[in-house]
């Protein structure tokens, strides 16, 4: 794919937000131990997300991104795999009939441990430690000992990725994603939701057209698509050592693939065109994305577009939008509309999570419902405006009950946070603020289904 490229090229680079490891023999041997572990996934997965990202692309199926914040060692249990993977099924089921399309299915999960932070340092009563960067690097204590960069981790972090991966195929192709399972579980959340009366039309409409094709003869017994589902993962690929170590030539192309995840993205603060991070990810044959935020340039995004996809190719390159509920509709139109006069084939996300973050009174960071909501609706309405397709939305999210982000038909309020924060960075959507954000997203796109035969009519 890339001249002059090789797994590990992007040592030659300058490369931000990669630990300093006090024992580099140590290092060198986790890496090695890694490079001879089998892959987490494989190359003929990585292409098949990437065709179906190729249909995201032409407006033709939506993509749904979900997961942790941030994974960690103390809350690896088998349900909390299977509440997560819920949700996102629940979710997807909502939006395929809001869509009246494909939805492409990816969590950020068997993966997303590290995270860049705005400040190398933590100050806590005059104590000075190296900030909490995510189990894959350090621990959370605040305890000088935990704060130290241990590279053994990553061995740690491959076996709970394996393990999640393991599970996750069970589920998506052992029967628990039967679609009539996932409808029952949604029928239960519009019952008990605040808001249930607003929801119960798409749930019967949805109950009417599963009667009707069970009528037909469609059963998940004979039709393997009510049945089981294709589901992938994706992280933030930060620790580069880590991804080259699980960087293999596929057998059968003979192009190189990150075999730790299906899709790897670039953050906000790692985008640097002439920096490590766009130097790996130009070099592997798996989707990437990386995230707009506010301060991005045009300019520098079409260099970012160009090295990372310079053949075009739909699915390959995924735009990751997050400007916060204030700045989306002025920041996000730019972007659209210079993509779109340069004819570049990308898939438009919208991350309404990142730019949303406050600090509550109590001292909890947390994201309003509120604002979460109206930065997705401002997203549609840039693409709608710029006649551009609105291809996905990203979540910071779990299946389980927390009280980290206020609001939604709960009414999460700030005296609320402490009841549940468990986060081990930033605040979550919990399973019925997921749920529910689901439900008003498959409104938005419902309404705007039904006004393109209007838009035509009037262009006519």
């Amino acid at each position: 794919m890339a001249d002059k490229w090789s797994p590990d090229s992007w040592r030659g680079k300058p490369v931000v937000h990669m630990p300093d490891y006090p024992d580099q023999s140590v290092v060198d041997a986790v890496e090695a131990q890694l490079s001879i572990s089998p892959p987490l996934v494989f190359a003929g997965e990585a292409r098949r997300l990437k065709r179906s990202l190729g249909e995201v692309a032409e407006g033709k199926a939506f993509l749904l991104q979900g997961g942790d914040c941030a994974e960690s060692f103390a809350e690896f249990h088998p349900d909390n795999i299977r509440d997560t993977f819920r949700v996102m099924l629940q979710m997807a089921v909502v939006l395929t009939f809001g869509a009246a399309c494909p939805v492409v299915k990816v969590g950020r999960m068997a993966g997303q441990f590290a995270k860049p932070r705005s400040s190398p340092v933590e100050v806590i009563d005059g104590v000075e430690l190296p900030s909490y960067r995510g189990d894959m690097i350090n621990a959370m204590p605040f305890v000088e000992a935990d704060r130290i960069p241990d590279p053994e981790r990553l061995l740690r972090v491959y076996n709970q990725s394996a393990s999640t991966l393991n599970l996750l195929r069970a589920f998506s192709q052992g029967g628990y994603a039967d679609l009539h399972k996932v409808h029952q579980w949604n029928l239960g959340f519009v019952k008990d939701s605040a808001l249930g009366d607003r929801y119960q039309d798409l749930a019967d409409r949805l109950d009417e057209t599963l009667a009707f094709m069970a009528a037909c003869g469609l059963t998940p017994e004979n039709t393997p698509q009510l049945h089981e589902t294709d589901f992938y993962t994706c992280h933030e690929g930060l620790l580069l050592n880590y991804e080259e170590a699980m960087t293999r030539v596929d057998s059968t192309t003979g192009d190189w693939y990150d075999t730790s995840a299906h899709m790897v993205w670039i953050g906000d603060r790692t985008r640097q065109i002439d920096h490590a991070h766009v130097e790996y990810m130009r070099g592997i044959c798996n989707p990437v994305a990386f995230k707009a935020g506010p301060t991005l340039d045009p300019d520098d995004m079409m260099r970012l577009i160009d090295t990372l996809n310079p053949a075009n190719e739909a699915g390959r390159l995924t735009i990751i939008s997050r400007m916060g509920a204030d700045g989306v509709e002025e920041g996000l139109p730019k972007l659209l509309r210079r993509v779109k006069s340069e004819g570049r084939k990308v898939v438009w996300v919208c991350d309404p999570m990142h730019g949303n973050t406050i600090k509550a009174e109590s001292g909890y960071k947390t994201r309003p419902f509120e604002r979460i909501l109206s930065e997705v609706r401002g997203f549609f309405n840039a693409h709608e405006a710029e006649g551009t397709y609105a291809g996905g939305v990203h979540f910071e999210m779990t299946g389980q009950d927390v009280t980290e982000c206020t609001g939604g038909a709960q009414a999460i309020s700030d005296a609320n946070l402490q009841d549940r924060y468990h986060t081990h960075c930033d605040p979550r959507l919990n399973a019925k603020q997921a749920l529910e954000l689901a439900f008003l997203l498959a409104e938005i796109l419902k309404e705007n289904r039904d006004a393109i035969p209007q838009k035509i009519a009037a262009q006519s």
